[in-house]
């Protein structure tokens, strides 16, 4: 259920605010939501295309280093797993995780999604779900999930980040928030506001929800003090924010929200674009997704996150076979990155399909021998109990769930 609230109708209703209403974090994308469980989700979508055999390297597969004579030469920067694969250095912070059992992969796997390898259709049916774009996008997976669950809430499911997420949009209600933008006010600000708003009880309900949102930082409400003090403390939380590391801004503000009421999070990681220097351009991606994942886990603390399970999913892999100028290309089969105190970690789910050219998919491809969607299915179904008929043919529809992985606990 949408808000009917547009930024163009918000901001002229509330001209008189000033800067600090365009600012305001109900404007921006980020999704949570809450449910009727106890357990949580959190939904990443890695935009690029990940490289799963540079992240999760199969190193006791020989025709590896064949294919990969540049990017698979530093086999001693891996950090083993379980003797035939090797994790990237630049992940090497998530080892206490795989130790513990909190970290697990599943490998070869890919949405029905062929050879196009368009990034933007690619991550359209990802986030929708659906086997091919004949089938139309409406909605989002998370979204459907949601749908006829009694005692969904906007605050239970969250959609964090600049942009919209189609993974999150439908008819059920989500609420959204951006660390690109802030909102703060003096508390004299406050007052004034809610007497403005006192008989417009739809936008005081909207504005009390961009004030939660923007507090969840501690800055969004101070003290009065004066005009110049505020207007300066202002004009410093609307620029932009990437000195501030906006993906931890991210995983602070999604694991606060786990904390409380949300039970459901989504939002994206970009800069998986891989196709020229891989080995420098992948560790900047690789080491803020370690981040993302510890501080989650540092947020939530241990009771939240022990029922907390984070899937990392990719529109596709990339090519077995390094190009010409040190990078990979678009490709099929991939790998999906899970985490969390619920997960049963520490291994590698799915069987191998081998890289000789033989066993490649189109001859140039990882074989994808799993659907990436059936993964994120039993993780719904372990994680919320939803009936097997309404995963298969609602939320993702064609899929076929098969035996449970037994991916969480």
């Amino acid at each position: 259920m949408a808000q009917n609230l547009t930024r163009r109708s918000f901001l002229a209703r509330t001209a008189a605010i000033g800067c600090s209403a365009a600012a305001s974090p109900l404007l921006t994308p980020v999704s949570f939501a809450a449910g009727p469980w106890d357990n949580r989700l959190v939904v990443i979508i890695l935009r690029g295309g990940l490289d799963g055999l540079d992240a999760v390297r199969p190193w006791g597969d020989p025709e590896f280093a064949l294919a990969r004579p540049r990017l698979a030469k530093d086999h001693n920067g891996a950090h083993d797993l379980n003797g035939f694969y090797g994790m990237n250095p630049a992940l090497a912070p998530l080892m206490p995780l795989w130790q513990a059992g909190e970290l697990g992969f599943a490998h070869a796997v890919s949405q029905p999604y062929r050879e196009k390898r368009s990034h933007f259709d690619g991550q359209d049916l990802l986030e929708a779900g659906i086997p091919t774009l004949k089938d139309g996008i409406k909605d989002g997976w998370l979204n459907r999930m949601l749908q006829d669950i009694p005692g969904v809430r906007a605050d239970t499911a969250f959609s964090i980040g600049s942009e919209n997420m189609l993974l999150a949009q439908g008819a059920a209600p989500v609420s959204s928030w951006s660390p690109d933008v802030d909102v703060t006010m003096s508390a004299q600000g406050v007052r004034l506001l809610e007497l403005t708003m006192k008989t417009d009880p739809a936008l005081a309900e909207a504005m009390a929800q961009a004030l939660v949102l923007a507090d969840s930082d501690g800055d969004g409400v101070v003290p009065d003090g004066s005009d110049d003090d505020m207007m300066a403390m202002m004009q410093s939380n609307m620029k932009p924010q990437n000195a501030r590391k906006s993906h931890l801004r991210i995983a602070d503000f999604a694991a606060a929200q786990l904390v409380a009421d949300t039970r459901i999070v989504s939002f994206s990681l970009g800069g998986w674009d891989t196709h020229a220097n891989q080995t420098a351009r992948i560790k900047g991606p690789l080491s803020n997704l370690a981040d993302v994942l510890l501080r989650l886990k540092e947020g939530c603390g241990q009771s939240v996150w022990a029922r907390t399970t984070v899937v990392a999913m990719t529109e596709f892999g990339r090519t077995v076979r390094e190009n010409g100028t040190k990078g990979t290309d678009h490709g099929t089969g991939g790998v999906m990155i899970m985490a969390g105190g619920a997960l049963r970690g520490g291994q590698v789910f799915g069987q191998w399909p081998g890289l000789a050219e033989a066993d490649l998919y189109d001859r140039r491809d990882l074989m994808p021998l799993d659907d990436v969607r059936r993964y994120a299915a039993w993780a719904i179904r372990s994680s919320f109990g939803l009936d097997r008929a309404r995963l298969e043919n609602h939320i993702f529809p064609g899929i076929e769930l098969g035996d449970d992985p037994n991916m969480l606990l």
